[in-house]
């Protein structure tokens, strides 16, 4: 999938990504952008042609990155810390907590080439426990847009934002949604369609499928709500309680289901209004293979999603 270009109607997220901040740049001074030698995955070259005295390159060193942002943002700055969503979480957590959220830094963390957009590159690339990770860290936003729309105007609203922000980024090529009501808001989720027999709760590369198996399931009768759920911290619980009052709920996430969406939803549905649930994501370790291929095995698919949401709506209650 990487460096592999995106098929027609198809978009590269990161483009979306490195407009909207060159748009806030020219605007506000005080944007800033900090890599891990990654001005190239991260699309950045631009940037660093237009405002050369604005991009740090730290090299390879993804604590002190982190780092650089928080004493960016305490001398009044705006850093956007942009790297490999695997190294960035990984490597940086300790930072990422202290540093950023506890210190509630002014931090827009860029999760770049998130869960398994590298492919074959294997295990190590790999991003999938990023949200389940940070999920955990108290007062850090964790923003999962679903597409080049949705990643601009969550770009702008991390900038606007004050406070710690991570943005999960892919570079797996995905659709631009259709829809009638174009607004993001931090911490309120989208419904892209409407439905009563049950909930698709996704989140980004995910989307755009979960629309897919909400279209061949209406052609069996079966009507799917599908909620973009592109902030998972703070989740949107007035979403999530219309979503339990269908009675049967089906998540899906290129991340690990248990930590990440999945794990929220059914925390506050165990909590709040116990539903039926599957949750679809990767179950741990994953080996080398493609994008496509990886997210196939485990039932990331339109299919999938439907497998998933007839075989919750069989399932006898309690």
């Amino acid at each position: 999938m990487s460096g592999a270009a995106p098929a027609q109607g198809m978009f590269d997220c990161r483009d979306a990504y490195v407009a909207a901040l060159e748009e806030l740049a020219a605007d506000d001074p005080r944007i800033v952008a900090v890599v891990n030698d990654s001005v190239g995955s991260s699309k950045l070259g631009r940037f660093r042609d237009r405002f050369p005295d604005r991009l740090i390159n730290v090299g390879i060193a993804e604590q002190n990155m982190v780092g650089v942002g928080a004493g960016l943002a305490n001398g009044g700055k705006v850093p956007f810390v942009s790297g490999a969503a695997c190294f960035l979480t990984a490597r940086a957590m300790e930072q990422i907590k202290v540093d950023c959220a506890y210190s509630q830094a002014n931090v827009k963390l860029c999760g770049i080439s998130s869960g398994v957009a590298y492919g074959e590159l294997g295990a190590t690339h790999h991003s999938i426990e990023d949200v389940a990770w940070l999920r955990a860290i108290d007062r850090l936003t964790v923003i999962v847009p679903a597409d080049p729309w949705q990643t601009a105007a969550a770009i702008r609203a991390a900038a606007a934002h004050d406070g710690p922000v991570y943005l999960r980024l892919s570079r797996m090529p995905v659709p631009q949604l259709a829809r009638t009501d174009a607004t993001f808001r931090i911490g309120v989720a989208e419904t892209l369609r409407e439905g009563g027999d049950l909930a698709i709760v996704a989140t980004g590369t995910l989307v755009h499928r979960a629309l897919a198996a909400a279209e061949s399931l209406a052609a069996e009768g079966i009507g799917a709500r599908v909620i973009n759920m592109a902030t998972v911290s703070p989740i949107d619980v007035a979403a999530l309680a219309e979503a339990a009052a269908t009675g049967a709920i089906v998540t899906a996430e290129e991340g690990l289901a248990h930590g990440g969406l999945g794990g929220a939803v059914a925390e506050w549905c165990a909590r709040h209004a116990p539903t039926r649930m599957r949750m679809l994501g990767f179950p741990g370790f994953l080996p080398t293979g493609s994008a496509d291929w990886l997210m196939e095995q485990h039932g990331l698919t339109a299919t999938g999603i439907a497998a998933a949401a007839r075989e919750v709506l069989q399932a006898k209650p309690g």
